[in-house]
């Protein structure tokens, strides 16, 4: 499950801010001296910022799933920094960095990484749930969350899937269910940074986004001779 996109965030995060300066345009806004801010000022990062995160266009008070606000879930952490302020470009040496703190994040299954069930593993691909709030926010008491892999990648050559990242078809197949492959599309999907500095597929275990049996079941549906994404 490798994916090394450079310009989606930045398309996603301006698209982000085109509908916010919409929906703060609506405000009254006073460019003169009553002291509210005076977006002319703004470059257009700031103004991104602005109406995404202080404007009230969003309700970044919002509970989510993970735990915190919305406002917790927008902030980047050290990575996505260092990230954004290179254009996915680290250096070597933050390169370097990136992959040593993504490899310290991998926490391992007791036992060993071992296949799940494909069948689950197939609709786990397939789904997008998961952690979308707004207005009917997704409750995971009622379903697991999704991997959603289908949105970047094409797996069963049946149901076409996204082109962001490699093609997954015949993966299993062509490298094989040995210890090997097990280890490295289990490290990928709990956090890729371990691989591709800067990447921008998710980190599904070192987020939580997924849980361990979610995991071994989508490895299943990349993996297992008997998933149609090996036959």
């Amino acid at each position: 499950m490798m994916l090394n996109i450079k310009t989606r965030n930045a398309a996603g995060l301006a698209a982000l801010a085109s509908v916010a300066l919409i929906v703060g345009a609506c405000a009254a806004v006073d460019y003169g001296e009553s002291g509210k801010v005076d977006y002319t000022k703004m470059s257009a990062e700031e103004l991104g910022e602005y109406l995404v995160m202080e404007s009230g266009s969003w309700n970044m008070d919002q509970e989510v799933q993970e735990g915190g606000t919305a406002r917790d879930r927008m902030t980047q952490d050290a990575m996505q920094k260092v990230c954004s302020e290179t254009r996915n470009q680290p250096s070597p040496e933050q390169a370097g960095q990136i992959i040593a703190d993504a490899r310290a994040s991998i926490q391992y299954p007791e036992g060993g990484i071992r296949l799940g069930d494909w069948r689950n593993g197939r609709d786990l691909s397939w789904g997008g749930f998961g952690f979308r709030i707004v207005h009917n926010p997704d409750d995971h008491s009622l379903r697991e969350p999704s991997g959603n892999c289908y949105n970047c990648h094409t797996m069963d050559p049946a149901r076409p899937g996204g082109n962001l990242g490699p093609s997954l078809t015949g993966y299993g197949a062509q490298r094989g269910n040995n210890e090997a492959t097990r280890r490295f599309v289990y490290e990928m999907i709990y956090n890729p940074h371990a691989y591709f500095p800067c990447t921008a597929m998710p980190r599904m275990g070192a987020k939580n986004l997924l849980s361990e049996q979610a995991i071994a079941d989508i490895m299943a549906y990349v993996l297992h001779p008997d998933s149609p994404v090996n036959r």
